[in-house]
């Protein structure tokens, strides 16, 4: 019966957001900036189980502010059921400051006085949600307060009652049973004969148990691991899985054996330690991955001892677990380093396994030029402090053509886009910022040559665009000094986590053939880059884009895709560029500019056409694009 529930598995109890330290090897008193993440150690594992293919739910609560708010957006993106968060309107969303003052010393701060999570009560808890999962996941923390315990007790007896499996995940944080100070919250063990009889009244109804030594010493009663074992056996006939931190874990299914060692034990996998907060989070969702699919102990072992290495080598919680795909890929090849963020392939599939969705389609107005609109405010004797209010109307223009839907996007650039771009989040749109000083060959960036400091400003939703006039056939200086921009400027991006949008234009520079950008994508490849997004031009001879298609197949077959430039082309080319494209699967849209602006643009700087007319003409335009393109496609949109 069970089988057939939408749900593998919902998680119980705590929610927060974590501002994790950037600086590492500080004390939590001299952190200058923070990474902002989802957490909270139930949260944690309803993300990392949905990352490992289970379909995911979660129980808690959350503030009705922009803290809130972005917990639940994370949630929705990661896949995970939202339907058991209730929004708190009286309290804020918990809060937790972490660091990582040393490989042993992880400080951290829980601000949960009167939280939105450490409200759950019974009445939170839906019969209809809790049954439409195969298990229920509790934690021990929010056993500590009467009206969470209250709450795990209800959604347990319902779960229990209808042949659902319960997992417990022990959890102890001494200071949140109100055992250590509010410094304390690194503090994982103080023994306590009152918190152990409360979690000994819940073993008895559990089908699975985790916990670290210090856990599992609080949970029987003792310091002697093995003798703790025995005393949670007594009392629970679940599986009792032992996390040994470097060591890994160890499963005992059934009776406890003489020696720790004697329990079934999973593969482990040495690696350096960074951050070991949040680790227990993602070995529970490795576990759960193998133990819901009915796999060996020894394969679920395996799984959550990989996901917690992961999780060690990184500094986030559930941002950074691992995913199917990236633990399969890990398990077969292992990695190069100890250190698994600095595996390059490993980094890779991760960012793009774990990237936003968009459409299956980005259409695409390019207004980020400068050099040509200023040359065309020279022309028409005007100031060039008009060209920002003129971006502006061009976002009105795409918004009359897009009416808010999915699917579009901008180029915008940061001399006189500014503005345009607080238009362009209005309407939703996908957008795209160039680096590059236009027209440098070679490559330059424009403000300054350190781009990871410039791109920490932008939004984490911006791409960034950055085109190289790069033709394979370039000197060897050249092509050098082009290659050494981009792989930087591909280093910053994945650093500083935006994607990236390489574009080629080799035509100036050089004759083409059906293998020319082939043959540059090929050599930039070679360097390690792996843009999110290509920007290409039309290519003549339509065998050029089967051999782009390979290129991309064979080097990165999790590549967004391509968006076609325009080059200011006339309508009627662009149209053969579409039709020859409607076939490849490799290109998802266009961002043409000139062909939409260059005539509006000349006319209003002029003064010969007014903002509405300039909007309207633009809208046409493209309207016109859009409707080529979806022709082609043979798309209903």
């Amino acid at each position: 019966m069970t089988a057939t529930l939408p749900l593998d598995v919902i998680t119980m109890g705590r929610s927060s957001v974590d501002l994790y330290g950037q600086q590492i090897g500080a004390r939590l008193e001299d952190v200058g900036s923070f990474a902002k993440s989802v957490g909270g150690s139930p949260t944690n594992i309803a993300i990392g189980t949905s990352r490992l293919g289970l379909k995911t739910g979660l129980i808690t609560r959350v503030g009705d502010e922009q803290m809130g708010r972005f917990i639940l957006e994370q949630l929705a993106r990661e896949g995970v059921e939202t339907k058991g968060v209730v929004t708190d309107k009286q309290r804020l969303t918990s809060l937790v400051l972490l660091s990582v003052e040393n490989d042993k010393t992880f400080p951290l701060i829980f601000y949960r006085d009167n939280c939105a999570d450490s409200a759950l009560n019974e009445d939170d808890v839906d019969e209809t949600f809790v049954l439409s999962a195969r298990a229920l996941l509790v934690t021990g923390t929010h056993f500590a307060r009467a009206n969470t315990d209250a709450a795990q007790r209800k959604a347990m007896k319902i779960a229990k009652a209808h042949g659902r499996r319960v997992i417990i995940d022990i959890d102890y944080r001494p200071n949140l049973w109100g055992l250590a100070g509010h410094a304390a919250g690194e503090e994982r063990y103080i023994k306590s004969d009152k918190v152990t009889a409360h979690i000994q009244s819940i073993l008895a109804d559990c089908d699975l148990i985790i916990g670290t030594e210090e856990e599992v010493a609080i949970a029987g009663g003792t310091e002697d691991t093995l003798e703790a074992l025995r005393r949670i056996r007594a009392i629970s006939k679940g599986v009792i899985v032992l996390k040994r931190g470097p060591m890994g874990c160890v499963v005992y299914p059934d009776a406890i054996p003489a020696s720790l060692d004697d329990g079934l034990v999973g593969k482990g996998f040495p690696i350096e330690v960074y951050n070991v907060l949040g680790a227990g989070d993602a070995f529970m969702s490795g576990f759960l991955r193998g133990w819901l699919k009915d796999e060996p102990y020894e394969t679920c072992a395996t799984w959550a001892n990989a996901c917690g290495a992961f999780a060690v080598s990184r500094l986030l919680c559930s941002p950074e677990y691992v995913t199917w795909t990236e633990l399969q890929y890990f398990l077969k090849h292992g990695s190069k380093t100890r250190a698994l963020r600095k595996d390059e392939d490993i980094s890779h599939i991760h960012r793009a396994t774990t990237r936003r969705e968009l459409p299956d389609q980005i259409l695409s107005f390019a207004i980020d030029h400068r050099k040509q609109l200023e040359d065309l405010a020279d022309k028409a004797g005007a100031s060039r402090d008009k060209i920002a209010p003129f971006k502006r109307l061009a976002m009105k223009a795409i918004g009359k053509v897009s009416g808010g839907a999915p699917g579009y996007g901008t180029l915008l650039d940061d001399t006189y886009g500014r503005e345009a771009m607080f238009d362009a989040a209005k309407l939703g749109l996908w957008v795209g910022r160039p680096l590059e000083v236009p027209g440098s060959r070679p490559l330059r960036f424009e403000f300054s040559q350190d781009v990871g400091s410039r791109l920490v400003e932008w939004p984490v939703t911006h791409c960034i665009k950055c085109l190289a006039f790069y033709h394979p056939d370039d000197e060897p200086e050249l092509k050098h000094k082009q290659a050494a921009k981009l792989r930087g400027l591909y280093d910053a991006a994945t650093k500083v986590g935006r994607e990236l949008l390489v574009e080629i234009i080799a035509s100036k520079h050089g004759p083409m053939d059906k293998n020319t950008i082939a043959r540059a994508m090929t050599e930039l490849y070679a360097l390690g880059i792996k843009p999110d997004w290509w920007k290409l031009e039309p290519q003549a001879d339509p065998a050029a884009w089967d051999e782009i298609g390979k290129v991309i197949d064979r080097e990165d077959p999790l590549c967004r895709g391509i968006v076609l430039l325009g080059l200011e082309a006339p309508e009627e080319e662009l149209a053969k560029g579409f039709a020859a494209v409607s076939k490849a699967k490799h290109v998802k849209g266009f961002a043409v500019g000139r062909t939409i602006f260059a005539g509006p643009a000349e006319q209003w700087l002029a003064g010969k056409i007014n903002d509405e007319a300039a909007v309207d003409q633009m809208a046409a335009k493209f309207a016109s694009l859009v409707k080529i393109w979806n022709d082609a496609r043979g798309s209903k949109n």
